[in-house]
């Protein structure tokens, strides 16, 4: 008999080679959130998933608590697939592709902006 074969995301995978990081501000070039800036709080590798600050709010219902005795509604963000963010460069105001240069013997990140 075959093996079931285990969720997606359950199991160790190649991962993509990400050029962004955590704290980069980046904005969102797709979806109901598009033209939002934000910067990334986290990034899950196996999924292919960032979680952006200010971007793709949803609502979570919290029961009362000793911490939070009110309970109530708040907003948390919602991760969004990577290939919707790009990197922003905060001097042509729009988004830019990311490269890597060697220099000395070091590898840096550069911002691939025309012209």
């Amino acid at each position: 008999m075959a093996n079931k074969l285990p969720y997606r995301g359950s199991e160790p995978t190649k991962f993509k080679k990400i050029k962004l990081k955590k704290d980069d501000e980046v904005i969102c070039i797709a979806g109901a959130d598009k033209g939002k800036k934000g910067k990334i709080l986290s990034i899950d590798k196996r999924k292919d998933r960032i979680f952006v600050s200010g971007v793709n709010k949803r609502k979570k219902y919290v029961r009362p608590t000793q911490e939070n005795p009110q309970g109530g509604i708040i907003e948390i963000e919602n991760s969004i697939h990577i290939s919707n963010v790009m990197l922003y460069d905060s001097k042509k105001k729009k988004g830019a592709r990311v490269g890597f240069e060697v220099k000395s013997g070091s590898k840096e990140r550069i911002l691939k902006s025309k012209g």
